[in-house]
């Protein structure tokens, strides 16, 4: 091997980290692509219902963001993502089983397969029962997943700053975070389809089974950088110019564990709390509730050629958020900018893009198309401020602190997702039920027009509440 000239197989870790995340947010999509028009037949689901599972799921998700970080950086990121997958993958499965669940559970009868445990639960006339049984058995298949699922970002986080040096970041996790808008490319495509012939069962078997294809080619292809073959001496000083100039205290210290305790110290953690805090939820709702509204506005199936198109739409302009994690380098690189410096500029244009989802609603009557390409606009936009956000943490923390701090950051997307997911599933009944009047707008879509106002302005504050608790970059000590 030529070591003057650098091999590039960071750039096959990413790709691990991309489909990962890929797998990652098909196995969240399946429950919000089958719900509305499979699931929720059989099982009488009203948007409250659904509001719950998804919820509960998010604050399952955040409290398993501040452990999974700390297991991460236990484990190291090699076993650390193994557990986490295979975790996630279970749970994605076992949803597949909540049917004949709910029939034995409310029967007696265990032994049914998914056409007879539907026929069972057809039969059974305490229909208030019946949901009961069956959120409280999705709840706890979401838990599993949410376990699971929570551990993919500090892995990532974990893996990209062993991989690559302080200006490559933000770009390679752009990259690795675009298998978000990519799983979620895929899922309306597939999972409809799937769920439409095989029964939505399948669905949630086949795409679960999709994580331990992965961990077969993690476990072969993944070792630290300066013990990998394949990574050559050129590659290996690359990696690590950051470190060029560390006394061999400060590398051993990196393999000191950090209390939470005392990263809560520090304003660097409470402002990465706070950016995702105000902005995770906004990608799940959007995640979570577009089939749903296209259904609930537009009388669009996820099933419909026109709702699976509009869907794959939608996420393939989020698509775009690749190139904002390459704006910071050109701040860097052209502007002589710091790199805190260079993203914060970044993720003050990347937050006034979403106020285009104010005008979603009222220009709706056009074609659901509108909104449609407007949402993806702000997803594009939501991508681009994340895969920086998250590079924040490695501008300013040691690497022994990454995963923790993502984790702490995580549990605080979480709980805004749970806000927004419980309160919408909350308003869009009481909408439709009350025939609520806002601004034009009257029932679900005057609903959905409250929660997409507050989608819009969400990156503006997080970026204000950011700027205002760490104005200057300031690498953290611990």
């Amino acid at each position: 091997m030529n070591n003057n000239k650098p091999t590039k197989y960071r750039w096959s870790v990413c790709a691990l980290l991309f489909f990962a995340t890929t797998i990652n947010y098909l196995d969240r999509q399946v429950l919000s692509l089958t719900w509305k028009d499979f699931i929720s037949p059989e099982f009488h689901w009203t948007n409250n219902d659904y509001g719950n599972i998804t919820a509960l799921f998010s604050i399952f998700y955040a409290i398993s963001m501040l452990f999974a970080g700390r297991f991460v950086d236990w484990m190291d990121t090699k076993k650390g993502f193994l557990w986490a997958i295979g975790i996630w993958s279970v749970g994605a499965i076992i949803h597949a089983f909540c049917g004949i669940a709910t029939a034995g559970q409310l029967t007696g009868n265990w032994f049914l397969n998914f056409e007879e445990s539907k026929a069972v639960i057809g039969t059974i006339n305490d229909v208030g029962l019946v949901i009961s049984t069956s959120v409280t058995l999705f709840i706890f298949a979401r838990f599993v997943l949410a376990i699971g699922e929570a551990g993919n970002f500090p892995a990532a986080i974990k893996a990209t700053a062993e991989y690559f040096p302080k200006k490559d970041r933000a770009l390679a996790t752009s990259i690795f975070n675009a298998g978000a808008t990519i799983g979620a490319l895929v899922a309306p495509i597939t999972i409809p389809t799937i769920a439409k012939y095989y029964g939505w069962e399948m669905s949630f078997i086949i795409i679960g089974a999709l994580g331990f294809v992965w961990m077969g080619f993690w476990v072969f292809m993944y070792k630290k950088p300066e013990e990998h073959p394949k990574v050559n001496e050129s590659e290996l000083r690359y990696i690590l110019q950051d470190s060029a100039h560390h006394t061999e205290e400060q590398k051993s210290n990196e393999k000191l564990k950090v209390s939470f305790l005392e990263c809560f110290k520090h304003k660097q953690t409470w402002a990465f709390a706070l950016g995702k805090f105000m902005t995770d939820g906004v990608w799940w709702f959007f995640l979570f509730w577009m089939p749903a509204y296209l259904s609930a506005v537009y009388n669009i199936k996820s099933s419909d050629t026109e709702g699976q198109l509009a869907i794959f739409v939608l996420y393939i302009i989020t698509l775009f958020s690749i190139y904002g994690g390459y704006l910071p380098t050109l701040f860097v690189e052209k502007k002589g900018m710091n790199p805190y410096e260079g993203r914060m500029k970044a993720m003050l244009i990347f937050a006034f893009i979403p106020l285009i989802v104010l005008f979603a609603q009222p220009l709706g009557y056009i074609s659901y198309w509108v909104p449609v390409i407007f949402i993806g606009i702000a997803g594009a936009a939501h991508q681009s401020w994340s895969a920086n956000i998250f590079s924040t943490v490695g501008d300013m923390f040691p690497k022994k602190a990454i995963a923790t701090i993502t984790g702490i950051g995580g549990l605080a997307g979480g709980l805004g997702a749970f806000i927004i997911n419980k309160i919408s599933g909350v308003l869009f009944d009481y909408a439709k039920e009350t025939q609520l009047k806002f601004m034009g707008f009257e029932g679900e879509p005057a609903g959905y027009f409250i929660i997409f106002s507050f989608c819009a302005v969400a990156y503006l504050i997080a970026w204000a509440g950011m700027k205002a608790l760490v104005p200057k970059m300031k690498i953290v000590e611990l």
